[in-house]
């Protein structure tokens, strides 16, 4: 058995010789289950504690915020949106918690599905992720087609950021990422600034000078039923469950900030910083955002219920528009523009570096595996040219079938993540692990990770439930077909492959993962007052 006394051995070796011989007693044939890649991969620890800042609120602030806080003021009323945001929020916490855990710990191409392969079950690990790459490879679209106009050009521009880097290097790298950095700072900066002009408008601040308080709260109300069942009550509760989804898609790709893992310098601590910085900005962002909105606008709204999919529809405009403020539109649909920029980067680097993994391990062609020179993973971002679907009106339809399937697919990412934390939090306990030794300790584990798994269990079996109130196929296939679809996978694999369950005496913490020393580097401390208040916002 592996056990806390090893950790000197692996801190002194990423191979790890004497602990991986004892794993190779104990799993048959080490080889087999690809743990030691530190020869094969070839990305480069590049990214700053800024550019992970970036993927991590890039993926989760877009239109879900923009657009889709819309749909949940109409679907549940204020009070009921409100709930489900805050409930939602909990549990994209604990899947946070737990990847961030397992991440800092092992800081390695693959991240979680490797972990679920490496502690749950390898069959699990295929099955997360291939459906993290799926979810990854089409939300790219799912943004941009909030745009409405001029989809090719804005499903081209986050391609160019990733292929560019073939023909110009690592110039073209950081000047990327940097711009990447700038749309995120311009889409923050203007959230903030619909915050605040929400906020003044509400209190009688307007060029009407009307205060309007928590009048909507009152008339047409608090809660909003769903129209599926005659009994008010019952009605209003089928409301929030409706919205449960939509806030839960709207919090998904809250966990892109373990990929950067493999490529961040001193991942272990900029992770952490990530983390506990990250959720925080985006749980106040949609909370405060949809205390706002359920104060200016009223869930019966015609122009809420107008379903153009355009920057019209934001409840921030129709707020805008009615207190007398007419440029908000353009300012909004800029923001739109800018979260298909920034959301796109990010979705294409996760769903290009999940493949890499699972190519580096041998449960995707070998072919995806390739590295350029200055560590991209080319081949493996090239179904992001799937993007162009949206561009076609006779695959428009299709495609958004994906796209509603990528739902469910979300919410099995998420159960994965807290499942294979409980699994890793055993074996550390099992083998004599200190888990407060690692760069980032939840004190409240693993039953955080327990919380995670029952709501997303949850989530995953109520997503359509308002299909069985007016049946029809397609509605039923785009809702659940993803469960048949990841169990397919998973047992799939497991029968060919002959894989097994992890015991906790027998997974492995050794093989392959750096130690602090050869991944962290000092921190250097701000100089003068500009770098202070730049740590503080990166």
């Amino acid at each position: 058995m592996i056990t806390e006394k090893n950790i000197d051995s692996v801190e002194r070796s990423t191979k790890a010789a004497t602990p991986t011989s004892e794993v190779t007693k104990l799993n048959g044939s080490n080889q087999a289950y690809h743990l030691d890649v530190h020869d094969l991969d070839r990305v480069q620890r590049r990214l700053k504690q800024r550019h992970v800042q970036m993927i991590a609120i890039a993926g989760t602030i877009g239109t879900g915020l923009f657009l889709g806080s819309g749909h949940a003021l109409q679907g549940a009323g204020p009070l009921g949106a409100l709930i489900a945001y805050a409930l939602v929020g909990t549990v994209a916490y604990a899947s946070l918690c737990s990847v961030a855990e397992m991440t800092t710990f092992a800081p390695i191409s693959g991240t979680f599905p490797h972990y679920a392969g490496r502690w749950v079950d390898p069959a699990l690990g295929f099955a997360v992720g291939w459906n993290y790459f799926y979810i990854n490879a089409i939300s790219t679209p799912s943004e941009i087609s909030a745009a409405k106009s001029h989809v090719a050009i804005y499903t081209a521009l986050p391609l160019a950021a990733h292929e560019g880097g073939r023909w110009f290097g690592e110039v073209s790298f950081f000047s990327i990422a940097e711009v990447a950095l700038l749309t995120i700072s311009l889409e923050v900066s203007l959230i903030l600034a619909l915050l605040l002009s929400g906020l003044i408008i509400d209190l009688g601040g307007g060029p009407q000078k009307d205060r309007i308080g928590f009048r909507y709260w009152k008339h047409p109300g608090a809660l909003a039923g769903a129209g599926l069942v005659s009994n008010i009550n019952t009605d209003r509760f089928l409301g929030i469950l409706t919205v449960l989804v939509q806030a839960a898609f709207s919090f998904q790709s809250i966990e892109l900030v373990a990929i950067a893992a493999s490529e961040a310098e001193s991942p272990r601590r900029n992770i952490t910083k990530a983390v506990r910085r990250v959720f925080w900005r985006i749980f106040i962002f949609y909370i405060l955002g949809v205390i706002v909105i359920g104060m200016l606008v009223a869930y019966n709204d015609e122009a809420l219920l107008d379903d153009t999919g355009t920057a019209a529809q934001s409840p921030f405009v129709i707020a805008m528009n009615r207190a007398g403020v007419k440029v908000f539109p353009h300012i909004i649909n800029a923001g739109i523009f800018t979260s298909a920029f920034s959301a796109g980067n990010s979705f294409i680097y996760c769903s290009s570096r999940i493949l890499y993994g699972l190519a580096l391990r041998g449960q995707a062609p070998r072919i995806f595996a390739y590295c350029t020179k200055k560590g991209l993973p080319l081949n493996a971002g090239c179904f992001a040219l799937l993007s162009f679907m949206t561009v076609s009106s006779g695959s428009e339809t299709v495609f958004n079938w994906f796209v509603n399937l990528s739902t469910t697919a979300g919410f099995a990412s998420w159960f994965s993540i807290n499942l294979t934390y409980i699994f890793f939090y055993r074996g550390m306990k099992a083998q004599g692990f200190d888990l407060k030794r690692n760069a980032y300790n939840n004190p409240w584990q693993p039953y955080v990770a327990y919380w995670g798994v029952g709501w997303n269990l949850f989530f995953i079996l109520v997503t359509g439930f308002d299909v069985f109130f007016n049946f029809t196929a397609a509605d039923f296939l785009t809702s659940y077909l993803n469960i048949p679809i990841f169990a397919s996978l998973y047992i799939g694999y497991k029968l060919f492959k002959r894989t097994h369950i992890w015991k906790p005496e027998d997974m492995d913490f050794i093989t392959g993962i750096p130690s602090p020393e050869e991944t962290e580097t000092p921190e250097i401390p701000p100089k003068n007052i500009w770098e202070r208040i730049a740590g503080i916002l990166f």
